[in-house]
């Protein structure tokens, strides 16, 4: 029966996964090698990784930062975040719960231009809906979960001994910060990074609703992708999402060098 399971489970992940990133290489491909790297040189599609690239630094950082201190504060704070900590739970398990197309749609109903927020902002010279802040703002909220799910489990595990010694030897909250809580955290943190800008980078139904997919202007890989299928353009299709494909294959592949180095380290200690 193991044997069997053991079967059935590679020959299900041979057809789901194998056989269509398969397609996609020979999709690629199809007309050789030359038609692969005019398809990736189209101004288009620069254009489009270029602005996948600025989403996920903007996307990255601001959820580093985020992550890192709602942890904090959701373990370490006072009685009142403790007191509201399953709110916040339930606030933070948000996008996982519902569609990223559901998250796109509530960001156009709050800074759509027919919107009070929306206006403001147009008043203001920036616009959000249509344009890169929106397309920011999707795309961190449905990442919005991973590095805080990364590092609240360390932080409940590690317990308050060594930052309450720090703190009675008179460190300040920086200092126990960086000396003691930081290095018991940073491969969390290193994980939900690689977690951020892997999703970050296929995030699509989200993009797509708060974009408007305007070529050459609002277009991330992924919705290039889904524009070049529509068109019938299916060797360009096929050779950006072959890019990001292997892309993905690579963040992945770091991220489990990243958990086999944490082992090592916690083996060595």
């Amino acid at each position: 029966m193991r044997r069997l399971f053991i079967s059935m489970t590679i020959l299900i992940l041979f057809l789901i996964l194998f056989l269509p990133f398969l397609s996609i290489v020979l999709g690629a491909f199809d007309q050789g090698a030359d038609a692969f790297l005019v398809a990736l040189q189209r101004p288009e599609s620069l254009h489009a990784l270029k602005v996948s690239f600025i989403i996920v630094m903007i996307v990255v950082v601001i959820n580093t930062i985020i992550g890192i201190l709602l942890s904090i504060e959701m373990i370490r704070g006072t009685w009142i975040s403790r007191w509201l900590r399953p709110l916040i739970n339930v606030l933070v398990d948000l996008p996982f719960a519902v569609s990223p197309i559901i998250g796109g749609l509530m960001i156009i109903l709050l800074f759509g231009p027919n919107t009070v927020m929306g206006m403001f902002f147009e008043n203001a010279g920036i616009k959000i809906v249509f344009a890169l802040p929106g397309m920011v703002l999707a795309t961190i909220f449905v990442t919005f979960p991973l590095v805080i799910r990364e590092i609240v489990p360390i932080l409940e595990e590690l317990g308050m001994t060594y930052e309450e010694a720090s703190a009675s030897l008179g460190a300040g909250p920086l200092r126990t910060f960086f000396l003691v809580t930081w290095p018991s955290i940073r491969w969390a943190i290193y994980n939900g990074i690689i977690l951020t800008i892997a999703r970050s980078v296929g995030e699509f139904g989200a993009v797509l609703v708060v974009s408007g997919n305007i070529l050459n202007q609002t277009q991330t890989a992924t919705t290039l992708v889904y524009q070049d299928s529509v068109d019938f353009n299916m060797i360009a299709a096929y050779s950006v999402a072959l890019l990001l494909g292997l892309f993905s294959i690579t963040v992945l592949l770091i991220l489990d060098w990243l958990k086999k180095r944490k082992e090592d380290q916690l083996n060595a200690h």
